[in-house]
């Protein structure tokens, strides 16, 4: 077994930690390739000596099997003494998942706290300002007034402290998108310096590790001239919600620098002034991204996680539940939404730290209150009164139009982001299709009184129940004696409409944005116009209506089910109305799974060409046809390159071994490996990184033209160690996974799904003979081609 130094090095660990590939790193994005066909020139590759190319090649793996083994070392080192040192650090090994948690949980609930009290402040100033505190946003403003706030028209609330720009509506609006553009700007200008491009091998690139120093360079050449290493595609580690790049990280991919602390800070930062332009957009999804931060950061100080990434990423899932539930103030909907929506590796210790995360979460944010109110939930509302059976046909229609607005908005905005963003002026000018999308924004959503506020208190202004007379916003006072007006009911079906045209334009932008909020907005606006139904109006509050709309809504759109239905209840603190919100719910998944299967999430890993295993998905895909595993056999040229027929002296040539490494960096690939083989018949794995580090690193001493052992050998006299020999046998898996060609294509996906592997040797029925050799990439772009 091969020390914790020397498997490191078998993959690209979570952050790319060399920091001078930052200044050389590529400016142009490369388009990610996600069909399974490759190219014609692709094809012409294949019959060189460069051999076949893959996708996502600018993206590595970890082995979940070689970490869980390497795991199970660590923990008999610590846990195997008897003395008083070794029960201490035994105990503390075992709490340190705990500990973790709580910390990742409280820091997280801090960063919100911060975010939360800035988005207030900041969307306010679009408006006005506080007379007697300019930082205060204005509802604390005018909570602190003598005068009470609870008069409300159409040009917003007043109270003494608080200072409208001007009482003239158009110098108000010029005002208002003056501002709103300010913040996009500021939003999308932070974005960008987070750009990075992932490492890649290209062709041609040779033996060069990521830095060379040129011909005859002295030592002092790699700060000045250095040779750029070859970069991937490029990505803004800190726009959208980053919900589509955490999945993939958790599946077992790795995605350099996404989880740095300087894109936790940017992503604050800029969801802070993303949110306060008033685009459809929320800071809940970017919530997420950041708890998923802080848990890298805080697991990275712990030895247990930093050097295992399958102990990592079960830190980072139990983290990001964290995020969500200092988002909405729904602990337990945090802990389902991790469970159901972002992990696909969540065993039961997993969910238990994600509790104590969540729930530390939830106390912390509690204490430091930054609503006010002194409770967790956000938009509480108290509706006296509850439904009849009669109303279950009411919430199935508002299901059925979360479905169709769900799936019309997957569909439009992935023809959106497919085609409108190619265009050399968007792709190149990020800021400047934000600037566009605010303005917009800002001219459709002003001249409405209701959609003229942030998301979340639009949510709130719908949920509003009018029953008590006391109630004088704008919302109820347009609802008195059950009586709307036309240019009301017309206020709130622009607003859904609007909603649904701004956020299928805005998800995707270049900012730190979410979906979650604007998808309720939308449903909010739905279900409130439902409910002036004359016969509605008399027996139930539209609130209620807006509710299981704002939910099935939502479903539609993420295809959350039993997470969206408790923080439903975690949001509205109404447990009366969990039913109502089930119907919705379900009802609006079925019918959006009928018009687009996929979900936002899983379509904007497509978009933005992430790899990622979903097994539940990849079932259904090849359960359709009966497929062998033979059709992922390679060809005949890149089995060639990647096998070595190791003699029964166990030796090889190393300039043998030097070519092959050169062949698999010509590729493009580096997670990919040789296989070993004694008369076609499978005797081990040697991986990339392994051969790489036993070749430049271990082997350095030993001269270029000797000999290395591979295998044991298998004969007596061949133990005679001859001159310039060295070892890296203890590099070599000798007992690889392997499944036969006629197996069917179920039980790779299952293997590769459940047991996490990086690669699947291949034998032919019923002779044992190697015939191919899978890895995790090869699958995954097999199964994209199916879906098209």
């Amino acid at each position: 077994m091969a020390t914790d130094e020397e498997h490191a090095v078998e993959r690209t660990p979570l952050l790319f930690q060399d920091r001078r590939l930052s200044s050389i790193a590529h400016e142009a994005d490369a388009v990610s390739v996600i069909s399974s066909h490759v190219s014609k020139e692709e094809q012409v590759l294949a019959e060189t000596a460069v051999g076949e190319r893959l996708p996502y090649n600018d993206y590595t793996t970890i082995d979940w099997l070689h970490d869980l083994v390497k795991d199970s070392y660590r923990h008999r080192s610590i846990h195997g003494g008897n003395g008083l040192r070794d029960s201490l650090a035994s105990a503390f090994d075992s709490c340190q998942g705990w500990i973790a948690a709580a910390l990742i949980g409280t820091l997280t609930a801090c960063v919100a706290f911060l975010v939360d009290i800035a988005v207030a402040t900041v969307s306010d100033w679009k408006t006005g300002y506080c007379r007697t505190n300019i930082f205060a946003s204005r509802e604390f403003c005018c909570s602190k007034s003598t005068s009470p706030f609870n008069s409300l028209d159409e040009a917003g609330e007043t109270c003494p402290a608080w200072r409208n720009w001007s009482n003239n509506y158009w110098y108000g609006f010029g005002v208002y998108v003056a501002f709103a553009l300010l913040f996009g700007i500021i939003s999308g200008t932070v974005t960008l310096t987070t750009k990075r491009a992932l490492p890649a091998t290209a062709p041609g690139s040779g033996d060069r590790g990521p830095l060379q120093k040129q011909p005859n360079a002295g030592d002092d050449a790699l700060d000045g001239d250095i040779s750029p290493a070859p970069m991937g595609k490029s990505i803004y580690m800190a726009a959208g919600s980053g919900i589509p790049e955490i999945k993939t990280i958790l599946s077992g991919f790795v995605i350099p620098h996404f989880l740095d602390f300087k894109v936790l800070v940017v992503k604050a930062v800029g969801s802070t002034f993303a949110v306060s332009t008033g685009m459809c957009l929320g800071k809940e999804g970017p919530f997420v991204h950041i708890s998923t931060c802080v848990a890298y950061l805080v697991g990275t100080r712990f030895p247990k996680y930093r050097e295992n990434g399958r102990k990592l990423r079960e830190i980072l899932a139990a983290g990001c539940s964290s995020g969500l539930s200092v988002a909405f103030g729904a602990p337990i909907g945090g802990v389902l939404f991790s469970y159901e929506e972002i992990a696909t590796y969540f065993p039961r210790k997993v969910l238990w730290r994600a509790f104590i995360c969540s729930l530390f979460a939830a106390m912390t944010l509690k204490a430091l209150n930054p609503t006010g109110t002194g409770k967790l939930v956000l938009f509480e509302t108290n509706y006296g009164t509850t439904y009849q059976p009669y109303h279950y046909a009411v919430f199935v229609v508002l299901g059925i139009a979360g479905g169709v607005f769900g799936g019309v908005f997957c569909k439009a905005n992935f023809f959106w982001s497919r085609n409108f963003r190619k265009y050399n002026i968007i792709k190149n000018y990020p800021v400047f299709e934000v600037f566009l999308v605010v303005l917009a924004t800002a001219v459709l959503q002003y001249p409405n009184p209701l959609t003229r506020e942030p998301g979340d208190i639009i949510i709130k202004n719908l949920l509003v129940d009018c029953s008590d007379d006391s109630r004088l916003s704008y919302v109820c006072v347009q609802e008195q004696d059950h009586e709307p007006t036309p240019s009301y009911l017309g206020w709130l079906l622009y607003g859904t409409l609007v909603k649904l045209v701004l956020t299928i334009i805005t998800f995707g932008i270049k900012v730190p944005s979410g979906i979650i909020i604007p998808a309720l907005d939308g449903g909010a606006f739905f279900g409130r116009f439902i409910g002036q139904v004359p016969f509605l109006a008399d027996t139930i509050s539209p609130g209620i209506f807006a509710m299981v709309g704002a939910g099935a809504f939502l479903a539609g759109v993420s295809r959350m089910t039993i997470s969206l239905a408790v923080i439903m209840f975690e949001l509205t603190g109404e447990l009366e109305f969990i039913v109502p919100n089930m119907i919705g719910i379900m009802v609006a998944k079925w019918v959006a799974d009928a018009l687009e299967s996929n979900g936002v999430y899983d379509l904007a890993q497509t978009v933005l060409g992430h790899p990622f295993l979903d097994l539940d998905h990849s079932m259904k895909l090849v359960q359709s046809e009966a497929y062998l595993v033979e059709e992922l056999i390679p060809p005949a040229q890149t089995m060639h390159e990647i096998t070595v027929d190791v003699p029964d002296s166990g030796l090889v040539p190393r300039t043998l071994l030097t070519e092959k490494l050169q062949q698999l960096r010509r590729r493009g690939l580096m997670d990919a490996g040789l296989v070993l083989v004694r008369m076609t018949m499978l005797q081990g794995y040697l991986a990339e990184g392994e051969l790489e580090f036993g070749l430049e690193t271990v082997g350095q001493k030993f001269p270029a033209q000797g000999l290395v052992r591979l295998l044991p050998s298998t004969s007596s006299h061949e133990l005679v160690r001859h001159e310039g020999e060295f070892d890296m046998s203890q590099f070599v898996d000798r007992t690889p996974l392997s499944i036969s060609a006629k197996a069917p294509m179920e039980y790779a996906v299952e293997m590769f799904g459940k047991l996490g592997l990086r690669h699947l040797c291949v034998i032919e029925d019923g002779s044992g003979k190697l015939v191919g050799v899978i890895i995790k990439k090869r699958l995954v772009v097999w199964l994209e081609g199916l879906k098209h």
